[in-house]
This record gives C-alpha cells, structure tokens and sequence, in this order.
C-alpha cells in the first residue's frame, strides 16, 4: 500500500471510524444536540468549536492540495459561525465530513515523491509533518470532546 493511501485511510479512520483505538469523531458525535454542541462547560471550549475547530485545518490543508493559497491563521481557528439551530450543528457537521473526505481523496491522489517537501513553506514542515499533523490533532481534540460528552451528561443528570 502507498504511503499516501495509508494516510488517507488513517484521516478517515479518526473521522468514520475503522481505527485501532475504535473511537472516532462521527460516532462521538452522534446523537450530540446542537444544544450540547454549543453548551459551555466551566472554560473549556464547545463541541462545535473544537469541530469547526479541527476542521478548519483540514479545509485548509486541502485548499493548499488544490493549488489555493494556504489562508488559515491560528488565530482564527476557533472562529466559528454562529451554532443556533439544529440546521446549523447539521451543517458544521456535513461541512465536516465533506471536507475529510475530499482531504483524504487529495492525499490518495498526492505524489508519493513529495511527501517529503516543503508545506508552503519551510517553516511549516514537510507535507508528510501536516498530513499526519491534521491525524494527531483530531486525535488530540477527539479525547477532549469525549470528554466534555461525559461533562454534559453529568450535568444532566
């Protein structure tokens, strides 16, 4: 198998489902209101905004894919629109899903040859570095909406 078919598979499996750790965001996601979505708990941020969040990086790697400039800036990574209907959390999370798999179709077709190319730029590491970077961060904002699902029932209760 490709590297970069492994990479792709691995993108979609923390997005659908099918890892070794068998925890992945659309199952977390499931059955989340967008009420909950959107609930604040002490000072930890919402799961809509740790959604939009990480995936706000997965559309921007793929825009770079595409041939488009690469826009994200750190600083606007939380910037979330407005979640205030059940059609909005729907949306975020289409949007979601959408652009995970149009990411990974991107990474399939990537050259294998250019993994090891600079990102854009030198500062931001290779394409290999971003690739399994955007794995690592849905990985690592994964756990936290878990447990903030957790929080929200308890909260509940």
């Amino acid at each position: 198998m490709k590297s970069t078919t492994q990479i792709a598979k691995h993108l979609r499996d923390v997005h659908f489902g099918g890892n070794w750790c068998i925890s992945n965001l659309k199952d977390t996601l499931e059955g989340v209101s967008w009420d909950q979505a959107t609930k604040q708990i002490q000072s930890l941020n919402t799961i809509a905004a740790l959604v939009y969040h990480t995936g706000y990086y997965i559309k921007a790697v793929a825009g770079v894919l595409e041939g488009k400039p690469l826009e994200a800036k750190d600083k606007y990574s939380f910037d979330h629109p407005p979640v205030q209907s059940p059609q909005d959390w729907e949306a975020l999370l289409q949007e979601t899903w959408d652009y995970t798999e149009k990411l990974a179709e991107l990474i399939e077709k990537f050259p294998e040859e250019k993994l090891w190319d600079d990102f854009v730029d030198k500062k931001y590491g290779n394409y290999y570095r971003n690739f399994l970077g955007l794995i690592e961060h849905t990985h690592y904002h994964l756990g936290q909406i878990v447990l903030i699902k957790k929080l929200l029932v308890e909260h509940t209760d």
